[in-house]
Order: C-alpha cells, then sequence, then structure tokens
C-alpha cells in the first residue's frame, strides 16, 4: 500500500536525482538535467507534486498541472517497485485528490504506446484510451507516439482509495 504526500523543499534534492537518473526515467524518456532550483519551482510552484511513499519511504513521484479545467498528470516509481500496483494505486490516489479538490472535469495522461506497464496502470485505475497521438515525443533519438488517456469526473462518480482530502 502507498500514500501520497505533498512535496517539500527537501525533497528536491532526492526529486532532482531521480529526474537525472535514465533508470529511474525508465525505457520511454530522456533524463532531465535540472539544477535544485529549476526543479523547486517545478515542484513546489509550477504543478501539484507529490512524493509517492510506501512504508515512509519515498519510491517515486507524481505531479499535475492545469490546462484550463483539464488537469494532466505524470508520474514514475524507482526501479525496484515497480509491477507491484503501486503505480495503480497512486494514480487512484490522485484521482481522488483531483476530483476532491479541484474544479476539475477531466484528468488526461500520455504514455508511450510501448510502456505496457503504465497503459495497464491507467486502465485499472478507471482511464480510458482516447487514442493516438503520433510523434509525441523526441526521446533517445527517435519520435515516439504516445496514447492518451483520460477520466472525467462523471466517469469516477465516487473515491476509490481517499474518504476524504486535505486541501
Amino acid at each position: 500500500m502507498v500514500s501520497l504526500r505533498k512535496a517539500t523543499k527537501d525533497d528536491v534534492s532526492l526529486v532532482t536525482q531521480w529526474w537525472s537518473d535514465q533508470q529511474y526515467m525508465g525505457d520511454y524518456q530522456d533524463v532531465k538535467v535540472l539544477s535544485k532550483e529549476e526543479s523547486e519551482k517545478i515542484m513546489l510552484h509550477d504543478t501539484i507534486f507529490f512524493i509517492i511513499e510506501k512504508n515512509h519511504t519515498a519510491i517515486g513521484h507524481i505531479g499535475g498541472w492545469m490546462m484550463g479545467k483539464t488537469m494532466e498528470i505524470g508520474y514514475a516509481l524507482v526501479p525496484n517497485e515497480r509491477a507491484k500496483s503501486f503505480g495503480t494505486e497512486a494514480i487512484q490516489l490522485m484521482v481522488d485528490y483531483l476530483f476532491l479538490t479541484k474544479d476539475i472535469v477531466r484528468i488526461q495522461v500520455s504514455t508511450d504506446t510501448e510502456n505496457i506497464a503504465s497503459r495497464k496502470a491507467l486502465e485499472k485505475a478507471g482511464f480510458t484510451k482516447e487514442g493516438t497521438m503520433r510523434k509525441l515525443w523526441y526521446t533517445r533519438g527517435k519520435y515516439r507516439d504516445h496514447y492518451l488517456y483520460s477520466i472525467l469526473r462523471e466517469e469516477w462518480k465516487a473515491p476509490r482509495k481517499l474518504t476524504k482530502a486535505k486541501k
């Protein structure tokens, strides 16, 4: 079982390190070479950003950014905690939190068409695949297609993981 906690300034170094590690970023994203100041701006000012924890230990991150009445989210887990349903749990927690606390009509995610684990996690969390966004990202020397997934407020209906969220 995982939990989400809002990121703090104390998390910036760890997340900056994760983002610069190809194993953490996985097969479908390039590393991000950012200063701690740039990471802090993203994590603490420009997005809604949570640390995914298991037994009070940080195992990943999940964050979101607004586009009108839509929230786009992204996430990653440390390699040794993947394929254990922790991604699905974190996504479900984030969806509950966002629909309980934000005036949004949809949450969306894009994932590489070859990222089967992410696709399965999104589908288990109630997301619907909407279509293919061709050549969306240039990663590791080639353009990559992504699937767009979403969940609408009326499809969500009620919390799956949270009974009430803190603002």
